[in-house]
């Protein structure tokens, strides 16, 4: 890693303008902008940065800028530049699916309506991008019959018109047919410049022009033109019920919504024109290198709007930090004011949950994906095998996490992980003596420790035995391939130490800080850094992001049962027996408000007069106890 020191500039101007980090390679690494350069440039090189910033500007080599003359200048230099080099310090997003889009050639004689995965065409309009092909294809039928478009290739519409024979699509209603003459070039126009309205706008507003348009020609006794409007004006009715929301007809935006996990986060796009949604699409962004400063709504605005024209209203679940200069550039680009807002009521927000929700389920779905694919879990064991030095591939991974919360009640958790996947079976937890006081590494050691010891009694179990007896083979009667710990080096050396006593050191151990997200290796005085899209650093982020998840969950019930038994400790006629009996049944507060006095006194040596009784201290208790609803922390 570089010394930021020696490449640290001087002379820096004051102006706005946009900075550019490169490593070693001559790669840019990272892209940013500034109101005043000098004042945000020597921010990189001062001390206590965060983790992810203080790994960038170690990596990097050497620093350029380029004076602009506003903040919006600024802005949209950054967002090219990072389109362009793609930095690894920036906000991407990944997406490995091209979606269709719905297109009418505006620019040709006779335009055109075809479904393209290109959208670079001028003259073209763009409806989109669409997620379900099949959906798409239904849509486009229906369009069709309501705005019967020419939807051939320029090949079959000229030999048509050489043949002086229509297609299949004009036989069946779905083509008005131009190239015959069934309509004129500028009738066939004007439909296109409807159906683009229609996408475009209020359905409502196309239909009282049909309306006037058919009620024209039957006055003017033009009753083939006035059929083929009724017709029209029919599908479109039917168009218009397929694709209704409870949205109001007047109500056109997009809505961006973001779900964020530790490691990566997903961006859910909605574009609802005329109240109708009618395109979706989702991008997952790896937030392992991400700086701390970047702002992931930002870039996701940049990242749909760059080359496509933004809609005058956008909401947002969460405001970007630049959320002005954004909406400036956003306009400018787009030709008309931009409003980026966050729905405060009504049908937008219930939308937006919606939005939300999709986001969420994209991020299932990709990190599912990825964790039960066959050849991604076989490279990221053999790459955590390469990197450790490992003698066979870690088969099984066990991880081990301590939670507390301000020292008290602790608990440990252990998962396990074979060939790559949960084996929920072996999962166990752990609740931890924390009289002497809270102690991470003390409590580490001690988990190490009971878990070793179950192995060392159960692997000398005559397995012969136990199969003519009937029984199964211990679950813990073989070691791991792996230990993993959450955290770094003192962990580790609690976890080590618990090795030795037993003689157990030739088990592979390694803890994964958060910080860094560095590997940390017994009696080793430096980290291994695994590389940023290293499978095997995904594979060992899992394994420890849910023994957190376990141990979370664990020591959430204990803190509940403990609140349980002090609340039953201060309530009359309740002896151990009953104080038992009551915390076998419910197991927390919640369960118990939640029950009725019937429930209550159902439970052995409790009865209808003791039940009356704890319903009454739970009431008095209800004022008592309130919770923060930010930090989750229950107050008494």
């Amino acid at each position: 890693m570089s010394n930021p020191a020696d490449y640290r500039p001087s002379n820096i101007p004051t102006e706005p303008g946009v900075y550019r980090f490169y490593d070693s390679h001559d790669r840019v690494i990272y892209v940013g902008k500034a109101k005043n350069l000098k004042n945000r440039l020597n921010s990189y090189f001062g001390s206590n940065l965060a983790a992810k910033t203080y790994r960038m500007v170690h990596t990097a080599v050497r620093v350029d800028w380029t004076i602009v003359g506003t903040e919006i200048e600024a802005l949209a230099l950054e967002f090219t530049w990072i389109k362009s080099f793609n930095p690894q310090f920036n906000v991407q997003f990944k997406d490995d699916k091209t979606y269709p889009y719905l297109a009418v050639s505006l620019s040709e004689e006779y335009p055109r309506l075809f479904v393209s995965r290109q959208k670079h065409v001028k003259g073209n309009r763009y409806f989109g991008p669409f997620t379900n092909t099949w959906a798409l294809r239904g849509t486009v039928e229906v369009l069709q019959r309501s705005f019967p478009v020419r939807a051939c290739t320029q090949a079959n519409f000229n030999r048509a018109v050489a043949t002086k024979r229509q297609c299949l699509l004009g036989d069946i209603g779905k083509c008005s047919a131009p190239c015959v003459g069934w309509i004129s070039q500028d009738e066939h126009t004007k439909l296109a410049k409807n159906l683009v309205a229609y996408l475009d706008r209020n359905p409502t507003d196309i239909a009282e022009s049909l309306q006037l348009d058919m009620e024209r020609a039957s006055a003017n006794e033009e009753f083939e033109l006035a059929a083929r409007l009724r017709d029209q004006l029919e599908a479109l009715g039917k168009t218009t019920e397929f694709t209704e929301t409870s949205l109001n007809n007047n109500f056109s935006a997009d809505l961006i919504a973001i779900h964020q996990e530790v490691t990566h986060a997903a961006a859910s796009l909605f574009s609802i024109r005329a109240g109708r949604i009618i395109a979706s699409r989702a991008w997952i962004i790896d937030l392992s290198d991400v700086l701390e400063e970047e702002d992931v709504i930002s870039a996701a605005l940049a990242k749909i709007y760059i080359e496509s024209k933004a809609p005058s209203e956008i909401l947002v679940d969460r405001e970007p930090s630049d959320a002005a200069a954004v909406a400036e550039w956003l306009g400018s680009m787009a030709g008309h004011k931009v409003n980026i807002t966050i729905p405060q009521r009504g049908d937008k927000v219930e939308m937006m949950r919606t939005v939300a929700r999709n986001a969420h389920q994209a991020l299932i779905q990709y990190l599912s994906k990825r964790s039960n694919d066959v050849a991604v879990v076989g490279r990221a064991l053999e790459e955590i095998q390469s990197a450790l030095a490992l003698g066979e591939l870690p088969l099984r991974i066990e991880c081990f996490d301590i939670s507390n919360i301000q020292g008290k009640h602790m608990v440990a958790s252990m998962v396990v992980f074979e060939d790559g996947q949960p084996k929920k079976s072996d999962y166990r937890r752990f609740a931890i003596d924390d009289d002497a006081g809270f102690d991470d590494t003390r409590a580490m050691n001690h988990v190490i420790t009971r878990r070793l010891k179950r192995y060392l009694a159960e692997r000398e179990v005559d397995i012969n035995e136990l199969k003519m007896q009937g029984g199964a083979r211990p679950k813990f009667a073989y070691p791991p391939q792996l230990i993993v710990v959450d955290g770094g080096a003192p962990q580790v050396s609690a976890a080590y130490q618990a090795l030795l006593a037993l003689g157990l050191e030739k088990i592979p151990l390694v803890g994964l800080a958060k910080r860094l997200e560095e590997v940390w290796l017994p009696n080793s005085p430096d980290p291994i850094i695994l590389p940023r899209h290293s499978e095997g650093l995904y594979m060992l982020q899992r394994v420890r992001d849910e023994a957190h998840r376990f141990a979370i969950n664990f020591h959430r019930s204990k803190r509940s049962a403990v609140m349980l038994e002090s609340l039953l400790d201060e309530i009359p006629l309740l002896g151990e027996v009953r104080r038992r009996a009551l915390l076998d049944r419910f197991g927390s507060v919640g369960a118990l408000k939640k029950a009725t006095i019937e429930e209550i006194a159902a439970v052995p040596g409790i009865g209808e007069k003791i039940a009356g009784i704890i319903e009454a201290a739970l009431l008095a208790n209800r004022s008592e106890i309130s919770v923060d609803l930010g930090t989750g922390e229950i107050r008494g």
